[in-house]
């Protein structure tokens, strides 16, 4: 707090203030979707690529999937961290589902056709909200994958897309609730909370954690009601973004 009681953040950001974002899409030229999200030094690169098969299971039901693979480069943090190799991590492994289920909850799978969408985020540079991050981004890189494969779908005069999806974290530092904390306050925060919602405002995940202290219900009401407004703000980055290639009029 400064002297007048305003809360000051390290950045100058105000506690309802989303870092400074930009995206830069078709940022690698071989995979048909690709997207550099960058907020505040966090950095993900997201790329959607197509593969003509479904997983076992969904062969010949005439439905699609999409799935996420997550990564922390090795020179993303400060020490090095270990290259994932024979094995993902647990972390790794439940944010790459998280990943995966936020983008199938906004996706007609049956009108993909059998075609697998895989969507990786690979963190280049980590100061917190990489999860969040690559979801928003996430999105873009396969809005561009479908875009690409359009001709081929049943109906190509339409993506197979029922809404957008970005996520953004909500913590309680101190006594303040903030939008979108960077490494630091993530790791001083005593509640840490990451939403995951649709353009029109519906929730796909909730995940809240308690990291010092148990948390009631009016509070998670704010920290619902605030990434909501920062979801907001994300969907029109999104839409700016894709531009033309928006889904929706």
């Amino acid at each position: 707090m400064d002297q007048s009681g305003v809360l000051v953040r390290a950045d100058g950001r105000a506690w309802n203030e989303l870092r400074p974002i930009t995206i830069e899409r078709r940022f690698t030229s071989a995979a048909p979707g690709s997207v550099l999200i960058t907020a505040g030094r966090t950095r993900v690169l997201c790329t959607a690529s197509v593969d003509p098969q479904v997983p076992p299971w969904l062969v010949g039901q005439g439905t699609g999937w999409i799935t996420a693979e997550y990564s922390m480069l090795p020179g993303s943090t400060s020490p090095r961290k270990q290259r994932e190799r024979s094995r993902v991590e647990g972390r790794s492994a439940e944010i790459q589902r998280l990943i995966g289920r936020s983008l199938r909850a906004v996706t007609d799978l049956s009108a993909l056709g059998e075609r697998t969408i895989t969507v990786d985020c690979d963190v280049l540079q980590a100061d917190g909200g990489t999860r969040t991050l690559s979801i928003t981004g996430g999105f873009i890189a396969l809005v561009d994958a479908l875009r690409m494969i359009l001709p081929e779908l049943s109906d190509p005069s339409r993506l197979p897309l029922r809404d957008s999806v970005a996520a953004v974290s909500v913590a309680l530092w101190g006594e303040n609730l903030i939008l979108d904390p960077d490494q630091r306050e993530d790791n001083e925060a005593a509640v840490d909370c990451n939403i995951v919602m649709t353009g029109s405002g519906k929730f796909v995940e909730v995940q809240g954690t308690a990291e010092r202290v148990p948390f009631d219900r009016f509070l998670l009401e704010r920290m619902l009601d605030l990434a909501a407004n920062g979801i907001t703000q994300l969907t029109r980055l999104q839409r700016e973004a894709l531009g033309e290639d928006w889904p929706w009029t």
